[in-house]
């Protein structure tokens, strides 16, 4: 199961209801697609005409597993990726000023014990927030 297409459109909404583009963040970073979602939401946000610049686009998944030394597959658990990353590694240069401006975006199922014993598909859901360095 991959987030991407929910991550994607969350993006794209997202500039389009604060009139901004890529560029207009210091780096945007998703929870845990791992490596095959993180090259789908690539693929889907250039078909959208809105492509992620490369230098501006991680994934926390990508950031705290090495996987060429790990045996990860796809990812590990994105909320625990999401927090320790921001957590440690994000929120520190924030407020340093390192980056000024930021998405961080959430992403996981939306899960329902009904749904799932109906033999239903489990939605993908993202969440993103605009962060922003303090102002000195």
């Amino acid at each position: 199961m991959t987030f991407s297409p929910a991550a994607a459109d969350t993006l794209l909404a997202l500039f389009s209801d604060t009139h901004t583009t890529p560029e207009d963040y210091d780096l945007i970073a998703s929870g845990d697609l791992g490596q095959v979602g993180h090259d789908l939401l690539m693929q889907l946000m250039r078909e959208q005409r809105t492509p992620l610049p490369d230098e501006r686009y991680t994934d926390c998944g990508l950031m705290i597993f090495d996987r060429d030394k790990q045996d990860v597959h796809a990812g590990g658990s994105g909320c625990g990726c999401s927090a320790s990353v921001l957590g440690a590694h994000l929120l520190p240069r924030l407020a340093r000023g390192e980056i000024k401006r930021m998405i961080f975006m959430a992403t996981g199922a939306l899960m329902s014990l009904t749904s799932s014993q109906q033999g239903e598909s489990i939605p993908g859901i993202a969440h993103a927030v605009v962060l922003e360095a303090p102002k000195a």
